[in-house]
């Protein structure tokens, strides 16, 4: 028989055993954490590479690389110009890419995603922290957790440029680029509205629904999308990955774009 002991004033039960469960709890962190690291690797070489982020003749601009801010852009790729110098540290996307990386680390999901899988804090239920202490977000760095509500703003305008990014794209006619691309930003906008903040701000200080209608339908829809915000995490990271690849095989030439529409 296992027994559990206690002590004076301890924060957490001391469980002698390492865990009581018999199923292969590892599992699901282990996949997070083989999923999120494939996904930082790629992303990360994708926006240092500074090249094959942009079709001319279809207006194909991978979201890595938007909005292309250096002077290295290609000619067309540039829609806000290009204040930033070509320093190969320096990304195109200089000043969206660390407010989606805020975003997604701040993410209610990616918390637990990311404490499990790789902090092992704790690494499934029922299973003992592998830390000593807890302090929760109250210290640095977790305390900047609480920008989150912030970096959806952020977010939010990115996915407006993203937008525009994929309408754009329309104009030369309509090939499978076109869908790619729409289908990524469809899948961002389910993600971003799918945001715990979102769903705050959309009806979480009303007292009275029925005085306000319209936001309470938008709560409405925002809940159902937040019912689904971990399937959507990970959905977007597919399509993101998904939409960069294409992009870049369109314009390193390994295969021709199919066209619909020409």
């Amino acid at each position: 028989m296992t027994t559990t002991v206690s002590r004076p004033g301890a924060k957490r039960a001391a469980i002698a055993a390492r865990t009581l469960r018999t199923d292969r709890w590892w599992l699901a962190p282990l996949i997070t954490f083989a999923g999120l690291s494939a996904w930082v690797l790629y992303a990360t070489v994708r926006v240092f590479m500074h090249k094959w982020y942009y079709v001319p003749d279809y207006h194909y601009l991978t979201p890595f690389y938007s909005p292309c801010l250096t002077d290295r852009c290609i000619e067309g790729s540039a829609e806000f110009g290009t204040p930033l110098p070509s320093f190969w540290l320096i990304p195109e996307a200089a000043f969206t890419l660390p407010f989606l990386l805020l975003f997604r680390l701040t993410c209610y999901y990616y918390r637990k995603a990311y404490y499990r899988a790789f902090w092992l804090s704790p690494p499934a239920c029922a299973v003992p922290d592998a830390h000593a202490k807890y302090t929760g977000e109250t210290r640095f760095p977790l305390v900047f957790q609480n920008l989150h509500r912030y970096a959806f703003y952020a977010a939010t305008i990115i996915s407006v440029i993203n937008t525009w990014d994929a309408i754009r794209s329309f104009g030369t006619g309509f090939g499978l680029g076109n869908v790619i691309l729409s289908a990524n930003v469809v899948m961002l906008w389910a993600y971003t509205l799918s945001c715990h903040s979102c769903r705050h701000i959309a009806g979480g200080r009303l007292k009275h629904f029925s005085k306000h209608p319209v936001r309470y339908r938008f709560w409405t829809f925002v809940s159902k999308l937040n019912a689904r915000h971990m399937l959507l995490a990970w959905v977007t990271l597919g399509t993101l990955a998904l939409t960069d690849f294409y992009v870049m095989a369109l314009a390193a030439g390994w295969w021709p774009d199919l066209r619909f529409i020409s």
